[in-house]
């Protein structure tokens, strides 16, 4: 099975953020991600790792004001010196976390610009980005998200993902592939998977409709567990889902779907 990984914007939120750390650990994790690090400090956050034995898997890089709505800078012209001191204050923080992976979030489509310039601010600030992590042993993630939870966000597809990892031409920029978002763009889920497994070097699951745990809507997670295996993806798989009822109950799956 893969290694699963909490993802503590999402479960345990019934408690405060560092004291999910631990509830994670119990529940059978070994891993912890989540949207960002930045309102705590890295050593706070350290602590807490080495006290549950968890591996840091993977957090975002800045991406702008979440509270007001913004999902992502990067790929917005008139933000580039505010994502380029994202990328120096997420290795100041990953150094200290043994975080190896951090994924830049798109955004959401500014308006009134051409989408020549759109594309070009995005492949810029993806090479920056990826060159000055690879430079920190860290690897540069990006996320495809659905339209329909994030209208209007620049990063759709897996082929749009391909074709800006292409473009960009770093060895140190790869796909997160979120199994709950790409099942509502597109499908077809397990041969995309295989055939861009080398691209892929995190996945994030939920179930669709709903987004909720494993086992409560259309998705056969664990034939899509299995198939994991079988094509021998080495990456973490991040729960990013909106438990139905509280993450305490919903945590079944893990035994259900045989991963842990």
């Amino acid at each position: 099975m893969p290694r699963f990984a909490a993802n503590l914007s999402m479960l345990f939120t019934e408690q405060d953020f560092l004291a999910r750390f631990k509830a994670a650990a119990d529940a059978g994790f070994s891993g912890v991600e989540y949207l960002f690090p930045y309102d705590y400090s890295a050593a706070e956050i350290k602590q807490q790792l080495d006290a549950n034995g968890l591996t840091q898997v993977l957090f975002n890089l800045p991406a702008g004001d979440w509270a007001k709505g913004e999902r992502g800078i990067t790929c917005h012209p008139d933000r580039v010196e505010e994502f380029r001191a994202g990328v120096d204050k997420a290795i100041e923080y990953a150094k200290v976390l043994g975080n190896t992976q951090v994924n830049a979030l798109a955004g959401i489509r500014p308006q009134g610009l051409q989408c020549a310039d759109v594309r070009k601010t995005f492949v810029a600030n993806l090479k920056y980005a990826a060159d000055k992590l690879q430079a920190a042993g860290i690897r540069l993630v990006m996320e495809m998200i659905n339209t329909r939870d994030i209208p209007g966000f620049y990063l759709n597809t897996t082929q749009q993902a391909l074709e800006i990892q292409a473009e960009v031409g770093s060895d140190n920029l790869f796909l997160q592939y979120d199994i709950y978002h790409m099942q509502i763009m597109e499908g077809d889920l397990a041969r995309t998977m295989e055939a861009n497994l080398k691209s892929i070097n995190h996945i994030q699951l939920a179930d669709n409709p709903g987004r909720n745990e494993p086992g409560t809507g259309e998705i056969n997670y664990r034939f899509l567990f299995e198939h994991l295996d079988r094509i021998g993806y080495q990456g973490w798989v991040g729960a990013e889902y909106k438990p139905l009822t509280t993450t305490e109950a919903g945590l079944g799956w893990l035994k259900t779907h045989n991963a842990i």
